[in-house]
């Protein structure tokens, strides 16, 4: 079962079916083909030779994404595009398979973008330098696959790649309670991917033929008791990396224990995992089950708004506090995801992104705030905005971010999430009502906990114990720069919304019209009773 690198990237340039060159397959094998050539690097120790080698194959690896969209995808096309095809295991029906639709497609720029920032956040570290970026680089390729793979066992495959790297960056370079943060990332994840894979195995076996190509899977007519239990273990998987509450504890204390980059990947890509896959396989592969869970689905969602914000407000501990605030924001995800309108499903898409950006700036100044006071918690912090002022400006910025100011990217997606569902006709008038008016709970408390974090660490009196025992020195250009690279992106969306959304719309056009023809079926007679109990009328979108 193994792959050489350079035959694959050969058989697939000769085999590919929308370009010349395999751009997907290079995305994801160079940074891993370069994670194994890091012990072979010069390096005297300090990590010098070995960063600025990390650095510039996460930029070579973004630069091939970017290459991939600009040459081989087409926006206005909603099939799947870059396709590149090897066979594997022909007798199980396994075969390495690639592609890009508008759903991966800005996924894997954000992947390798964020990735990229990431290795340059990391540029401080000194301990096992080595073996710090060798995992970095391998996360690169894995997390690239889980949105360009399209095959499931590549899938299952590329999702435990991401595991082993995640749960060494914890262990080993966290923070006191590193162990137990760790452990309980690998116990969740990993036990949670056991669905992932049973359900493969069932939906790969079903019928006449084996197959675990996506496209195959679309095709084979599933039952609706077998889609209900397929769609429910996968629910129950992807729950856990989204995180959908009670399902979530593991983030805050990952989160708490995490280094700066692994902040940075946690934020900017891991939860976007579960997102994708939610639409990738519980939307698209099984829409009669989806059309029966998607009320579930907006109720976990503004579960998630609601008791997460609540949480953030009461947490003293900085890292905590943010890690709350991202599971908060992820329940608009899950709204837009069972809305059955063309605008909440691109809006769910749209605040993937968002969140993906103001994330990671959130928690990449979280580990550069305390880099310089050495505590998290926001009792013994206070007045470090006049000796820091453009740590100072560069936190109300990203934080104006985060709780969606007009003109920023988080605005655009919340806005186009409560506005698709509220005009979703598929749902009751009172259910929208509620549910739009419950979620808007969630979009008052986080301007008030985020502007009292700052007004917390930044405004008030100097704490003389802080400003007597750490060098509170201001932004570095290495920081400024970063968080530039992430504004741009944040700003750019938030002015003009078509940089992005057109990247995807034709694919969630066909998504949604997909799943709209799944609820009509499941609203008629022969199918009234899977969906009697859903607060759902027939539907009248119009497509």
């Amino acid at each position: 079962m193994h792959l050489d690198v350079a035959t694959l990237l050969a058989a697939t340039a000769d085999q590919a079916s929308s370009t010349a060159f395999p751009w997907l397959s290079a995305s994801i094998l160079f940074p891993i083909g370069a994670a194994l050539c890091i012990p072979f690097v010069p390096d005297q120790g300090d990590g010098k030779q070995v960063r600025w080698f990390a650095l510039g194959i996460a930029l070579c690896t973004f630069l091939l994404t970017v290459g991939a969209y600009l040459t081989g995808y087409d926006p206005s096309n909603p099939d799947l595009q870059l396709v590149e095809k090897v066979s594997w295991l022909p007798d199980l029906g396994l075969e390495w398979s690639v592609g890009a639709d508008g759903i991966s497609m800005p996924l894997i720029l954000l992947s390798s973008f964020i990735t990229a920032l990431a290795v340059l956040a990391a540029w401080p570290v000194s301990f096992k330098p080595k073996l710090f970026y060798f995992l970095l680089l391998a996360m690169d390729g894995g997390q690239i696959a889980v949105f360009a793979v399209q095959d499931m066992l590549l899938f299952f495959l590329a999702w435990e790649l991401e595991l082993i790297p995640v749960y060494l960056l914890l262990a080993i370079w966290g923070g006191k309670k590193r162990q137990y943060a760790a452990t309980k990332f690998i116990l969740y994840t990993a036990g949670s991917s056991l669905f992932i894979l049973l359900a493969g195995l069932a939906m790969a076996f079903y019928g006449d033929h084996i197959s675990f190509n996506y496209t195959d899977l679309m095709e084979k007519g599933f039952s609706a008791k077998f889609q209900l239990l397929a769609y429910a273990g996968l629910l129950i998987a992807f729950g856990v990396k989204l995180p959908i509450v009670p399902l979530h504890t593991w983030l805050p204390d990952a989160h708490g224990e995490a280094t700066a980059p692994v902040h940075m990947l946690l934020a900017g890509i891991l939860l976007k995992m579960g997102g994708y896959a939610l639409l990738r396989f519980n939307c698209q592969i099984l829409p009669d089950a989806h059309a029966v869970f998607a009320p579930l689905l907006v109720v976990l969602g503004v579960v998630n708004i609601i008791y997460a914000a609540l949480t953030s407000f009461a947490q003293r501990n900085l890292k905590r506090k943010i890690a709350y605030s991202s599971i908060s924001h992820m329940g608009f995800v899950l709204i837009g995801i069972g809305s059955f309108s063309a605008l909440g499903s691109s809006g769910a898409m749209l605040q993937m992104i968002s969140h993906g950006l103001i994330g990671a700036s959130l928690f990449f100044l979280v580990g550069a705030t305390y880099d310089r006071t050495h505590t998290l918690q926001l009792d013994e912090m206070g007045g470090v905005g006049q000796k820091m002022r453009k740590m100072f400006a560069l936190w109300t910025v990203c934080s104006l971010a985060s709780l969606a100011l007009p003109g920023m990217s988080g605005f655009v997606s919340e806005l186009m999430v409560f506005v698709g569902f509220a005009t979703d006709d598929a749902y009751t008038l009172p259910f929208r009502v509620v549910i739009d008016g419950l979620a808007a709970i969630g979009v008052i408390l986080t301007p008030i906990y985020l502007l009292s974090m700052l007004r917390e660490i930044f405004y008030g009196q100097e704490k003389a114990e802080l400003v007597g025992h750490t060098n509170l020195v201001d932004a570095e250009p290495r920081e400024i720069y970063i968080i530039g690279c992430l504004l741009v992106p944040i700003i750019g969306i938030g002015l003009y919304p078509r940089l992005m959304t057109d990247s995807y719309k034709a694919t969630m056009e066909v998504l949604v019209a997909r799943d709209e023809s799944a609820m009509k079926a499941l609203n008629a007679p022969a199918g009234a009773g899977l969906i009697r109990q859903a607060p759902l009328k027939a539907p009248v979108l119009a497509g």
